[in-house]
């Protein structure tokens, strides 16, 4: 019961960890289309779930769970991460998230958390979002599923949030796009994330919505940071 309440404590939105601050190619994909709704929004989490998350953050966040702390081997899944996130924004955006979260549970006493952000202060570690939560979720006692999980959710969150704040959506919209995305986190969870021989290997193919983000980055006015 803990580790559920505990997962439940790591989803709220009031958590300081930054998030608020980007909306993951959604405030481009709007500025690039005026008829973006509450369909559109769906299509895009759909898409961000399946062919951004499920191979990208989801296994890279299972890997850091397993790292048991180990700073090489953290080290190694930021590089991964680094390297799948080709624009720009899209990496400084996990970069600071990142920095955000391990500053919020540095100050709350998580243990393990003081080490890792000083690991990425002295810059042996890039502290991207997915490898924070998962070695910090594995400290708190969540299991790998339940703190994938945790980034499921919480990466659907930040989509339909960034749509209400934008305007283009309502909080009940917002609400019902992200309750229909529950069973297909549920599915993509039910993938199996293998112990990689040859190195670590992350896929993911949004093209629209990176696409989006790099252009919304050279706006003279925005809300978001990507």
């Amino acid at each position: 019961m803990l580790a559920a309440l505990t997962a439940l404590q790591q989803a709220d939105t009031a958590f300081p960890s930054g998030s608020f601050a980007f909306s993951n190619g959604i405030e481009g994909l709007v500025a690039g289309n005026p008829g973006f709704d509450d369909a559109a929004l769906a299509r895009t989490v759909t898409a961000g779930l399946r062919f951004r998350w499920a191979g990208t953050d989801r296994v890279a966040l299972i890997l850091a769970h397993r790292a048991g702390g180990a700073t090489g081997r953290l080290a190694e899944i930021d590089a991964a991460l680094e390297a799948a996130a080709l624009p720009e924004p899209m990496r400084t955006g996990s970069r600071r998230n990142g920095a955000s979260l391990l500053a919020s549970h540095a100050r709350l006493g998580t243990p393990g958390a003081a080490a890792l952000r000083g690991a990425v202060r002295a810059g042996t570690l890039l502290g991207h979002l997915a490898t924070v939560q998962g070695a910090l979720w594995a400290v708190l006692g969540l299991d790998e599923r339940m703190a994938a999980s945790v980034s499921g959710y919480l990466f659907v969150s930040g989509l339909t949030s960034a749509a209400v704040r934008l305007g283009v959506v309502g909080a009940i919209e917002a609400q019902r796009v992200l309750g229909d995305a529950l069973p297909l986190i549920a599915t993509l969870l039910d993938q199996p994330v293998p112990e990689p021989e040859d190195g670590i290997v992350l896929t993911g193919f949004t093209p629209l919505i990176e696409i989006a983000a790099m252009r919304q980055a050279q706006a003279e006015l925005r809300l978001f940071a990507n």
